[in-house]
């Protein structure tokens, strides 16, 4: 967990590489010649970061994945979560259960489509753990605002990974973007499949679903969709990949 200013402005710095130079994301506060992607969240959230202590050179280097965690205890002292900016969170807020917000989730380049991501969940089903969450949210994305190439892999997951009604939270209506824009008949499912993002797909391998409707970010250039995870729903094969090494 980050403890120190110079931890936050690495992960700072890693997002940048990700979300700006890789993603062509912008924001108010997007520090280019430091090389930082930031916001005014991040002096509320807990970060957790992922070091792999055998790259050569200092934190900036070893950082390779990191999460931004708040919980619903810290939410207060900000006055809102950072999803609320896309979507209606009233249905949990008023489930009286404990909540924790995901956000910034990424990973260095060379690290994907390996165990880094699984090291990472592991260190999140530890915090979990210690705090007693029993709801996970946060926006994941697609990339690119093109809702035509999109749509095959949007509707599929309004048609198989739609949340309960419990769970159901709903892109805020202003910015409102339909998901079911094919019947599920006419989906090629294994093509569409495909086209979601390993992030999105890992979380609903876990048991995840996906709110209503999805939220273009043109500043980010990112199609974002609403991931929420019950830990009690998790049946006993997807709770042994998330708890592993808890």
């Amino acid at each position: 967990m980050a403890e120190t200013a110079d931890d936050i402005r690495a992960a700072q710095r890693l997002r940048y590489d990700v979300f700006v130079e890789e993603l062509g994301g912008q924001g108010d506060m997007v520090d280019h010649d430091a090389r930082l992607e930031r916001d005014e969240f991040d002096p509320f959230f807990d970060h957790m970061m992922l070091l792999d202590e055998d790259r050569e050179g200092g934190l900036d280097d070893k950082i390779i994945g990191v999460y931004r965690l708040l919980r619903d205890d810290q939410m207060p002292k900000v006055g809102k979560y950072y999803t609320e900016n896309e979507y209606d969170l009233t249905v949990l807020k008023e489930g009286g259960r404990k909540l924790l917000e995901l956000g910034r989730s990424c990973l260095h380049k060379d690290y994907r489509g390996g165990a880094a991501m699984y090291v990472l969940w592991n260190g999140l089903a530890e915090y979990v753990a210690k705090h007693g969450i029993d709801i996970l949210f946060g926006t994941a994305s697609f990339h690119g605002t093109d809702i035509d190439a999109l749509s095959a892999p949007l509707s599929l997951l309004h048609h198989r990974h739609l949340a309960p009604e419990d769970l159901r939270v709903r892109a805020r209506k202003e910015h409102f973007q339909n998901m079911n824009l094919h019947a599920e008949v006419d989906i090629d499912r294994r093509k569409a499949m495909l086209a979601v993002p390993a992030l999105i797909k890992g979380y609903l391998r876990l048991g995840g679903y996906v709110g209503e409707g999805a939220y273009v970010d043109h500043a980010f250039n990112t199609t974002d969709v609403c991931l929420v995870m019950d830990t009690e729903r998790l049946n006993a094969t997807q709770r042994s990949i998330y708890t592993r090494g808890a």
